[in-house]
């Protein structure tokens, strides 16, 4: 007996310690660590350890090695043709393209049309795409380099300064035989629509009869340039413009050749998210970087050029911003750098990054150094879930040896457990391990992610004159939907303490297995979501004491969850920002229909359901 007590002071077993109450403490902090571990590790980014400067990857391009010969009588040339893009002003499309096609024409391009007619939230997106092609002198018309302008900016301003130039550089550019890839010239009605269904078309993805084919082609596209300038007067600095749809970005050496070009060879100053000043402070990265990252995280299109990234085709916008002294040659000159930089690439973008985060022109983060931070918050959803499973199996009220049941002879169930020459006493119970009733919880949980298709569908076809209202009614609905679904499992199905426990489980493990997916494709969008769902780690989870919870605290956490609720967090960034919410929605629409936009389906297939069952527990009828 002696030698028994000895082994077991001296060789606990890990079985002995599945109900020591000190274990049980641990993955709540541990969660929590996580979070604040993440959320460190991301404001630690900006600073000079852990971002590096940019640099250009591929060799090949050789930005700003070329001497640009754009300017001279060409001036003279642009400003005619701006004399005829503001006479087109207000004109009727079929006149607007007619007039576009003869001058692309008059410099001796091959011309061709596309139609196209979107609707989404009950209004009409239709325009007229005109686009040319100058076949390369050295080529054989297997890739192509694309040189875009909208007639229309993202803001309804008209590109005069962006469309004139571009038809100016069509005929400049025809003059070089140097040229080693076809060069498509593209004036697109405006910066949403036209871009996607010319890109669609040009794919053969595009969706008859909405979206007519495109009678003229060329080779595998290599690269775009948007030119966007609807100044009319001389700018300060060039904006560039580089999300794609979904959070997708274009190859950093892209971005890093129009910096390098514009900053270093033109003297042009370059600002990205709207900085339009710079002093290269840590605030002023951190703000720079929390602006790509809400940019992403929303996913749509920051440009025309976002249209063509889905299809790995790499893209970018450059704005031209400010009053300063910088003339329309200037910004000719960075574009025809840059397609001499492009010319030269002798296979598609591949060595720079494609994820990556901009915190200055010329600092940046790759995926190695950020991905950790989103990381950290899935993880402590994985945690809690993990605890929860461990926790269902265990009985539900531990047994404990009365001193009066010793005296009545009772001895307490005792196995031995004999393990590498040790011996440990451990009582039965702790060994007990409880058979999980795993049908109502994953019923309940795959439920409640299927309902959420339900306001998918809803937003996504709902007239724009309705949108606002949809949103307040489903607002108002989210106060009392968890009382209804907790009334309706309580009465019809109860679920014992081990099911609601395993409905939390199941609820915070999905959530966390797809943040950590997501946090590969869509960084920004995962790292959100993953902070405003933190609470639900935490509150709502089911224990022996919840039927003793105050109300007091049954009431702060209805209120904590209600207030992070995803219509609530909508309404209130589009308060504290002062954006329209009718067109924040009509654009969401917009975004599902023509560019197609999965940031809704997260929201409401993936974040609304967590949240939804984790108020559902901490309502008062459950």
């Amino acid at each position: 007996m002696y030698v028994i007590l000895a082994a077991c002071q001296k060789a606990p077993t890990i079985l002995a310690l599945r109900r020591d109450p000190r274990l049980q403490k641990v993955p709540p902090f541990l969660s929590v660590l996580c979070v604040i571990v993440g959320v460190v590790w991301l404001l630690l980014l900006p600073l000079n350890q852990y971002s590096r400067q940019t640099y250009i990857s591929e060799n090949a391009l050789l930005p700003g090695q070329v001497h640009t010969y754009f300017g001279g009588s060409e001036q003279s040339i642009f400003n005619a043709y701006k004399h005829e893009v503001q006479a087109l002003a207000g004109k009727e499309q079929d006149e607007i393209s007619t007039k576009i096609g003869d001058i692309f024409r008059s410099s001796g391009l091959k011309v061709a049309r596309q139609k196209y007619d979107y609707k989404a939230a009950g209004i009409e997106f239709s325009g007229e795409n005109v686009y040319s092609i100058l076949h390369a002198p050295r080529g054989d018309a297997t890739e192509a380099i694309v040189l875009v302008a909208a007639w229309r900016n993202m803001d309804g301003e008209l590109n005069q300064s962006g469309v004139a130039l571009v038809l100016t550089l069509a005929r400049y550019f025809k003059r070089w035989s140097l040229w080693s890839k076809d060069i498509i010239f593209l004036i697109t009605s405006d910066s949403k629509a036209g871009p996607q269904a010319w890109v669609d078309a040009y794919h053969d993805a595009h969706t008859s009869p909405s979206v007519a084919p495109l009678p003229l082609k060329s080779g595998a596209l290599q690269g775009v340039v948007v030119v966007d300038n609807p100044l009319n007067h001389r700018f300060e600095s060039l904006h560039i413009a580089y999300d794609g749809i979904n959070g997708q970005l274009p190859n950093l050496d892209l971005f890093n050749t129009a910096v390098s070009i514009a900053s270093g060879q033109m003297g042009i100053g370059v600002s990205l998210q709207r900085m339009w000043k710079h002093g290269d402070t840590y605030r002023e990265r951190l703000q720079t970087m929390l602006r790509g990252m809400a940019s992403q995280g929303l996913g749509h299109a920051s440009g025309p050029h976002s249209s063509f990234i889905p299809y790995h085709v790499d893209a970018i916008t450059l704005q031209a911003v400010g009053d300063g002294w910088q003339d329309e040659m200037a910004m000719g000159r960075c574009v025809e750098s840059t397609f001499r930089s492009l010319n030269n690439l002798l296979e598609h973008f591949h060595q720079s990054f494609f994820f990556y985060l901009l915190m200055q022109a010329n600092r940046f983060v790759s995926i190695g150094t950020y991905l950790p931070s989103a990381m950290l918050v899935a993880g402590s959803f994985t945690i809690m879930a993990i605890a929860l499973w461990v926790q269902s199996g265990r009985p539900p009220t531990p047994r404990i040896t009365l001193p009066e049941t010793s005296k009545k002879g009772a001895e307490p169930e005792v196995e031995v457990i004999k393990k590498d020459g040790m011996i440990a006493i451990v009582p039965r119970e702790d060994l007990t391990i409880l058979e999980r009733q795993l049908f109502l919880p994953l019923t309940f949980v795959l439920g409640v992610h299927f309902l959420g298709v339900i306001p998918l569908y809803l937003f996504n076809n709902t007239n724009r004159a309705n949108l606002p209202q949809l949103l307040l009614l489903f607002a108002v609905a989210n106060l009392v939907l968890p009382s209804v679904l907790s009334t309706f499992l309580f009465r019809y199905a109860p679920p014992t303490d081990q099911q609601r426990l395993l409905i939390k489980c199941f609820s915070l493990l999905l959530l966390g297995m797809f943040l950590a997916t997501l946090a590969t494709l869509n960084f920004s969008l995962a790292f959100f979501i993953g902070i405003l769902s933190f609470p639900l780690s935490f509150l709502g989870v089911p224990s022996p004491s919840s039927a003793h919870n105050s109300y007091s605290k049954t009431i702060i956490s209805n209120l904590v969850l209600h207030s992070l609720s995803p219509p609530v967090v909508f309404i209130a960034v589009c308060y504290f920002l002062g954006i329209d919410v009718r067109q924040v929605l009509v654009e969401a629409a917009f975004g599902w229909r023509v560019w197609g936009l999965w940031t809704q389906v997260v929201v409401w297939c993936i974040w609304w359901p967590a949240w939804l069952v984790g108020t559902v527990f901490v309502s008062p009828s459950s």
